[in-house]
């Protein structure tokens, strides 16, 4: 079943004053702009006291809440709360909506749906409950709105699962939501798998990391490299060494003990060249 929605009265007041500039100046002497539409979708904009509105809505709630508006002196006229519009930065009403409503009408309202009890499938069967579908559209007679309805998922077992067909309404409330849709389930939990890495997979390289033995052989290499590296000297021929102490430019010796270049052999000391072909 569903607990009634209360009744209560605020006094109002005709609100003329218009534009941006004029409700922000409403506001800071403490009334709270609102707008009243009829049935015929005609709105008259009217204030309250914000602080009144405040303690109201802390002690009854905004969903479904009938109130008695008295305008000015005007009759009492019967209306639904519809929409609140809230400053998000100091928290507190900026702006309501008010829709007339007649007792001999049926309306329809959205009625919030609450859960009773702790099921055996959680307590018991370590499963979780889940609260899928929190409210239910209803069509009734304003005098027979409830605030909510309640459920009892105390016997609830791990798998089972209410519906809004599960629901004890009152017979004057027609349930406009679709019977077959799920409320609640106790399910089982959902264990995370743990990705374990497989045998003899290589670990991933770090780059920049040097691994063990390649240090050495890197430095020797570094080594060869720098003694096959000489200074080239200009005009030397490719593979002629360079005597030390030799100044740049200067021409590559012969190895000791090597023979002179072909055609250019001296003659020994102390003999005389032969002539070829001359007398005594």
């Amino acid at each position: 079943m569903g607990k009634e929605t209360p009744s209560l009265t605020i006094v109002a007041e005709p609100r003329l004053e218009r534009g941006s500039r004029a409700v922000r100046r409403i506001r800071l002497a403490g009334w709270l702009p609102c707008i009243v539409y009829n049935a015929e979708g005609q709105s008259k904009p009217i204030k309250i006291n914000r602080h009144t509105f405040e303690n109201l809505v802390q002690h009854h709630g905004r969903r479904n809440l009938i109130v008695d508006l008295e305008v000015g002196g005007e009759p009492l006229r019967k209306a639904i709360l519809r929409d609140v519009q809230v400053d998000r930065t100091r928290d507190f009403p900026t702006h309501v909506d008010f829709m007339e409503i007649s007792m001999t009408r049926k309306i329809r309202v959205s009625v919030q749906i609450d859960l009773v009890g702790e099921p055996v499938g959680v307590t018991q069967q370590d499963g979780v409950l889940e609260h899928l579908h929190r409210t239910v559209e209803v069509e009734c007679l304003p005098a027979d709105i409830v605030k909510s309805f309640q459920i009892d998922v105390g016997p609830m077992k791990l798998g089972d699962t209410l519906f809004v067909r599960d629901l004890k309404v009152d017979p004057k409330l027609t349930i406009l939501t679709p019977l077959d849709i799920p409320i609640a389930s106790v399910l089982i939990p959902r264990m995370e798998e743990e990705v374990t890495p497989e045998e003899g997979a290589a670990e991933p390289e770090v780059i920049g990391e040097v691994k063990e033995g390649e240090e050495g052989e890197a430095a020797a290499a570094e080594g060869e490299k720098a003694e096959g590296k000489e200074k080239a000297v200009p005009g030397a021929k490719p593979g002629a060494k360079v005597a030390p102490g030799a100044k740049p430019g200067a021409k590559a010796t012969a190895a000791p003990g090597g023979k002179p270049a072909a055609g250019k052999e001296k003659a020994p000391e102390g003999k005389a060249p032969e002539k070829k072909g001359g007398k005594k």
